[in-house]
């Protein structure tokens, strides 16, 4: 049984991004272990060894796992080529090598998680797990009855079938749905498929984990009882 930590996990827990990410590194050459390039993701790094990331050392982090609120008009990126305001503006310097477990389009707000855990990542982010999102939807006009069942039936679009898990009117403009498999900018493209426009769009919970009280533009620390709860992925 080989000893270790396996090279792409290793990376990961150094912040430098998804096991994903950290596997297309290793793929292009960027990746050295003890001076010698190396290209296999399942090289085994050990307490004695040495890892550089484009000729820079680099070694685990202490894990952090945080919950932000992020803003209507921000957008999920360190640096925008547009110039526009990022979530990382709202975040000391320390905390910028972290990165966002999926996303939130500019015009919605929510939770959002941010780590450098990447087991994490891609426990909350591989299709296979389910992981359920809670989100509440105001639309700029009221719906009709069999819209709401259509949206769990299933909407055709471009890049196949959409859905929602649940879903509950709250108000006749306003309504409360739950994605447990998510495409890009879902939710608005099944609103625009059947009419409608999202006015407001507000993401509640991931997994576990709930928006609470927490404030736009802010963030906190989650708990080991938190993180844990997150990993087993419970429905609540």
């Amino acid at each position: 049984m080989n000893d270790g930590t396996r090279l792409n996990k290793y990376l990961a827990s150094c912040g430098v991004g998804s096991r994903r990410a950290c596997d297309e590194l290793i793929q292009t050459g960027r990746v050295e272990v003890n001076g010698s390039p190396c290209l296999n993701m399942g090289t085994r790094i050990g307490p004695g060894d040495h890892v550089k990331l484009d000729g820079k050392r680099v070694v685990p982090n202490e894990v952090a796992i945080l919950a932000f609120h992020k803003p209507r008009g921000f957008v999920c990126t360190r640096e925008d080529e547009l110039g526009r305001e990022t979530i990382y503006d709202f975040l000391p310097p320390t905390l910028h090598t972290l990165h966002h477990v999926g996303r939130l389009d500019r015009d919605s707000e929510g939770l959002l998680i941010l780590t450098n855990d990447g087991d994490l990542s891609q426990k909350l982010m591989h299709p296979s797990k389910s992981v359920e999102k809670e989100y509440l939807v105001t639309s700029n006009q009221a719906f009709e009855n069999h819209h709401l069942d259509q949206f769990l039936e299933g909407i055709y679009s471009e890049g196949g079938k959409l859905k929602a898990k649940a879903i509950e009117r709250l108000s006749p403009r306003r309504i409360k749905i739950v994605l447990d498999h998510g495409a890009k900018r879902q939710i608005r493209v099944m609103f625009e498929a059947l009419g409608y426009q999202v006015t407001k769009l507000l993401r509640i919970r991931i997994g576990s984990l709930w928006l609470g009280d927490l404030e736009p533009g802010t963030y906190a620390f989650l708990n080991s009882k938190e993180v844990e709860l997150l990993m087993k992925n419970p429905k609540p």
